[in-house]
């Protein structure tokens, strides 16, 4: 598994200062950590959305650190966008760190309209990769084609085709993409970069080409997998117990976010990666870290972000 997710999990870095600047003039800057964790200290305590729980462990640790307040909200995807929103409207800021695994909304919304901004800490910015730098990338979050191992057997699926058939009819489980942004944004990107590997694993799939005059490959699997009932769920624990749940007769496949392989024991869930499945294991979103313009605390915002990257 390591070997598998190792380019799905290739990680960015941050930090910083006063929300002055975005990546150009921040790398420019005249970088000291000390001053930095000195005037976080002066300011009031932060509060910081992501759409995962974990998050507030990491707030707790940060605290535990440096004595600076910090408060972990776990707010999901299109919910968070809309928070954001309407705080930055009414200037009442209360998320002064936003990680965001919305890709569009922050890329096409909140960055051009200066609801917020990136900043990459000059002292990092040698480790973080270009393309996760501005903006930011926090994390990248692997969701991956799963399957129920009990039996120990290999994974059942071998091309993402099989899953439009008879065999696999309310049997597919993954976030109902209505609720889960990144799941619109995997379906845009694999259109716009993957539609020819598509269009290949249709073809090896049912033996003939498809005609793609009309609507592209992905469009037409996305129709199909749609008419095929599958499991929608409210978040990835759900689809990953659908999947992982023991004593299953004929168990669910689908997509699991990657941290839900902490649930795997031999008293909890049986699942694992399907490696090799066609033409691709899943797809990473990215969470963008984010700073709230017009927070009270941009030092401590930053300080936070510093932290998260290390």
């Amino acid at each position: 598994m390591k070997k598998m997710t190792k380019n799905l999990l290739k990680n960015s870095c941050l930090a910083g200062v006063a929300l002055g600047a975005m990546v150009g003039a921040a790398q420019a800057e005249e970088f000291n950590i000390d001053a930095l964790i000195e005037a976080a200290k002066a300011e009031p305590g932060i509060t910081i959305y992501a759409s995962t729980g974990k998050i507030k462990k990491a707030a707790a640790a940060f605290t535990e650190l440096y004595g600076i307040e910090a408060t972990g909200t776990k707010v999901k995807g299109a919910a968070q966008i809309e928070l954001v929103v309407r705080e930055a409207q009414a200037r009442n800021i209360v998320g002064d760190v936003i990680i965001s695994s919305d890709a569009g909304a922050a890329l096409a919304q909140l960055l051009p309209s200066g609801i917020v901004a990136s900043w990459t800490p000059p002292d990092l910015a040698g480790d973080i990769r270009d393309d996760s730098k501005d903006p930011l990338v926090v994390w990248r979050d692997p969701s991956l084609w799963t399957y129920n191992n009990e039996d120990g057997g290999a994974c059942p699926v071998s091309n993402i085709w099989e899953l439009t058939g008879e065999e696999w009819a309310r049997r597919v489980t993954m976030e109902d993409p209505l609720n889960k942004p990144s799941f619109i944004d995997w379906f845009n990107q694999m259109e716009m970069h993957g539609d020819d590997k598509m269009a290949a694993a249709y073809e090896a799939h049912f033996g003939k080409a498809l005609d793609t005059s009309g609507q592209s490959a992905t469009k037409t699997w996305v129709q199909m997998i749609a008419a095929n009932a599958p499991l929608l769920t409210d978040s990835s624990s759900g689809a990953a117990e659908a999947i992982g749940t023991r004593g299953q007769d004929k168990p669910f496949f689908g997509l699991v976010a990657s941290a839900k392989y902490r649930d795997v024991s031999p008293e909890g869930l049986a699942m694992a990666p399907c490696e090799g499945i066609e033409p691709s294991i899943g797809f990473a979103k990215p969470g963008y870290g984010l700073i709230a313009d017009g927070t009270d605390s941009p030092n401590a915002a930053k300080l936070f972000l510093h932290y998260m990257m290390t």
